[in-house]
């Protein structure tokens, strides 16, 4: 009977053991991954744009050339959306990897130089 109990108890340790080591590992992996999401991966170009400080006098040429025909000629949105105020709920760097990604369908994919980018940026600015 005292070697059952004696038994019982090993099984129950290493049950326990094996939990907390799982757990652990759960822990870890979820940590890592919020870390990963959290952390900004630094991207050369995207570092690059945000050295400019951006002339809004350039940024409208590059505007009315490259985007003015889907967002407007002042940014009001045509067959892409409007620009208006687009500061309120996207940052510096989502924009810049919206106009480069090309991820969203209908917008072309557009790869502008750094300081082309950093001009548009400041006009986009402006655009409330």
């Amino acid at each position: 009977m005292n070697n059952q109990l004696l038994e019982k108890n090993l099984n129950y340790t290493e049950v326990k053991k094996t939990t907390i080591s799982l757990l652990t590992m759960i822990i870890i992996a979820i940590l890592t991954v919020i870390a990963w999401w959290l952390i900004p991966i630094k991207d050369p170009y995207v570092e690059e744009v945000l050295s400019f400080s951006g002339n809004i006098d350039r940024g409208s040429a590059i505007f009315q050339v490259n985007c003015a025909a889907c967002h407007g000629t002042n940014g009001n949105g045509n067959v892409g959306p409007s620009l208006k105020d687009v500061w309120k709920h996207k940052s510096q760097v989502q924009i810049i990897n919206q106009v480069v990604s090309g991820k969203t369908p209908p917008m072309p994919k557009f790869q502008p130089s750094a300081e082309d980018m950093a001009d548009l940026l400041t006009y986009l600015r402006q655009l409330s």
